[in-house]
């Protein structure tokens, strides 16, 4: 169950902040998926090939260019050139005090389209109570619930709700801001992340 707190403001250094323009955010968000992308792709080269071990025809006198396996790049069933290996690396890094800027661009464009709402969010871990509070609040899209520690109730309440994601105050992101069609933050987390993103807490 949860009740509509209005007592609690949204301070305007974390909430309020203005964005000149999207880089910052973009590059935050892309910087999540490349972090989050996995390098499991792999192709097999020249000599990882199995066969080829014959010479396709003779060397001289069939009028035909040389060929020395029928595993050469250039032919079909050949080995990849610049194919993946698997060892690739995607990750992206950017400055904790970036992406602390970025989230907060992220968190008041949110704002600004009034997707945020402060709301104390309790349950005794049944589905059914998230569930139900998202329907009389008309949060039936993404949501995304931000709250100062995760409970083993609120985890076991909303881990089979789907377009739902149970978020700590601390580890905001900019992909799950954007995504979110609705964010409810509980009022003790508001106060958490403004220590947080304004470097009071790590």
């Amino acid at each position: 169950m949860a009740e509509t707190t209005t007592k609690t403001t949204l301070p305007k250094s974390v909430f309020g902040v203005e964005v000149a323009n999207h880089e910052l955010v973009k590059r935050a968000y892309d910087a999540y998926l490349a972090n989050a992308r996995q390098s499991s792709a792999t192709t097999l080269k020249r000599g990882e090939v199995r066969g080829g071990g014959k010479k396709p025809w003779r060397q001289k006198g069939t009028g035909r260019a040389r060929f020395g396996s029928t595993r050469n790049p250039i032919w079909r069933g050949g080995g990849i050139v610049f194919g993946p290996s698997g060892n690739e690396n995607y990750t992206k890094k950017l400055p904790t005090a970036t992406k602390r800027i970025a989230v907060k661009q992220a968190l008041s464009l949110a704002n600004k389209a009034k997707k945020i709402t402060v709301s104390d969010i309790k349950t005794t871990g049944k589905t059914a109570e998230i569930a139900k509070f998202l329907a009389d609040n008309k949060l039936n899209r993404k949501a995304l619930l931000v709250v100062d520690e995760k409970t083993p109730e609120l985890i076991r309440a909303t881990r089979n709700l789907q377009n739902v994601i149970l978020s700590r105050a601390t580890y905001l992101n900019v992909y799950h801001v954007i995504n979110a069609d609705h964010i409810v933050i509980e009022p003790r987390a508001v106060k958490t992340i403004e220590q947080w993103l304004n470097g009071g807490e790590k």
